[in-house]
């Protein structure tokens, strides 16, 4: 999953892309790169950013999600990163066909009834507190068991509301609201949460986890990511988000490769 942050203060690419132009060039270049699917976000998640009034998340990424699904565009699916309902659904409209929501479809109460209205997949992602307060209070007395039940509440309410369960996908949320021990026991101990019998997605990239292992800024944290990538791998993750395409995708057709005994094409 190819990262496409159409924003002007994301961690890493803050502004790079919102010009609607380059957002749809980066799409193409990262499906080149061998990018399967392109996630769209209009509304930075990064620690202590402020959310964006939903008018103004659509005006930033619409143009670019019709451009991309469109018969001119690539031909990758797309997801819209957000969470907020009114913005997946004119998303979808747009062609969008996976809804990525970082609260787990918690902050807005109609979201579980977009994703089953229109049949898309969703990706339920576990944070705590919300991106402005993520960071604050990092205490757990059991980690991998509160994400587990975050999961399983999180699954049988999207499953009450209509979303097909088959097409659910969990993540554990990398850098949202966790320690950098948090994050390495999460990598470590991914298979854990293959119980749910759905897609695991894992999002290292150039997280500050990274940097603080390797004491490097986020444009040099290249390396720790591609670690992340195929540990994660190894471990049990189905999809791994990532801003360096290239890079993961060839050092994640080698993981698969080893993990499968087979060449893959």
């Amino acid at each position: 999953m190819g990262v496409l942050n159409v924003t002007p203060d994301s961690f890493s690419d803050g502004g790079d892309y919102l010009d609607p132009e380059a957002a749809i060039a980066r799409a193409w270049k990262m499906a080149q790169d061998g990018a399967h699917v392109i996630d769209v976000g209009g509304e930075s998640s990064r620690p202590g950013s402020d959310p964006v009034a939903a008018d103004e998340e659509m005006r930033r990424v619409i143009p670019v999600i019709r451009a991309i699904a469109g018969s001119g565009g690539p031909g990758l699916p797309v997801s819209i990163d957000t969470t907020k309902a009114s913005v997946a659904d004119a998303a979808i409209s747009a062609g969008a066909s996976i809804i990525n929501d970082i609260s787990g479809m918690t902050f807005d109460a109609d979201m579980p009834r977009v994703a089953a209205q229109y049949g898309v997949a969703v990706i339920i992602m576990h944070m705590r507190g919300n991106p402005k307060t993520m960071q604050q209070d990092l205490h757990y007395d059991d980690l991998l068991g509160e994400i587990e039940r975050f999961f399983q509440e999180r699954i049988e309410a999207a499953v009450a509301a209509g979303v097909r369960e088959d097409l659910i996908m969990i993540d554990p949320g990398i850098g949202f609201g966790k320690t950098v021990e948090h994050n390495l026991e999460i990598i470590r101990e991914l298979g854990k949460f293959r119980s749910f019998g759905r897609p695991v997605v894992l999002g290292p990239s150039r997280k500050a986890f990274i940097g603080k292992i390797l004491d490097l800024p986020v444009q040099e944290r290249l390396e720790g990511t591609l670690a992340a990538v195929v540990m994660g791998m190894a471990n049990g993750a189905d999809m791994v988000r990532v801003h360096d395409v290239r890079a993961a995708a060839r050092a994640a057709r080698v993981a698969d490769s080893i993990k499968r005994g087979e060449v893959l094409a």
